[in-house]
């Protein structure tokens, strides 16, 4: 009986290599979930200039680490880069939504389907504080708008049948739409 320690040996080696790219690729990905937080900030302050450069950064970031690490598919599936990029998709919706009025895919950067509801899903809750800001500063039309794409959203992701993370996010789109039309409900008994 003998163990093979020349293949052993080869997987540790994988295994200590992979550990030092996790560590640079939690930097990174923390560096663009960052950026893509700040832009969201920015957004709330309607300051779409300054939300633009921080997207910038956040997909610079994504870019450079899907250049460095093409050869290991194991870098897309890492927590910290799931995490970074669902704040990326987030971010950049919420930004097509202010500026169009729509939300589409986003060309660019190679984004699951399952990274792209998962940022979906938190788009109305964002429209949620941006519909609070909107009614604050009684700018009903745009409460409406919010409220009408967190429906619309929830409306189509209410098709998926969505099971576990995404179940539990999709559930937090919808109690975000409730709190949406609470909004809507309230303005229209100061008129």
């Amino acid at each position: 009986m003998t163990l093979q320690t020349n293949y052993l040996k080869k997987v540790g080696n994988d295994l200590l290599d992979f550990a030092t790219k996790r560590r640079d690729i939690i930097k990174q990905t923390g560096d663009a979930l960052h950026f893509s937080k700040r832009a969201i900030f920015a957004m709330h302050r309607d300051d779409m200039k300054e939300a633009g450069i921080k997207l910038k950064e956040a997909e610079k970031i994504f870019k450079d680490l899907n250049k460095k690490y093409a050869r290991d598919a194991r870098v897309q599936e890492e927590g910290s880069y799931k995490a970074g990029l669902e704040e990326y998709v987030e971010a950049v919706l919420l930004h097509q939504f202010l500026n169009t009025g729509k939300i589409g895919e986003i060309k660019g950067l190679p984004i699951s389907g399952e990274s792209y509801v998962a940022g979906l899903c938190d788009v109305p809750g964002e429209l949620y504080r941006y519909a609070i800001k909107s009614a604050t500063s009684r700018n009903v039309e745009m409460v409406k708008r919010c409220n009408e794409m967190a429906q619309q959203i929830t409306g189509e992701l209410i098709e998926f049948n969505l099971t576990s993370y995404l179940r539990n996010k999709f559930d937090q789109a919808k109690s975000a739409v409730q709190k949406i039309e609470q909004v809507v409900y309230e303005l229209s008994l100061t008129k």
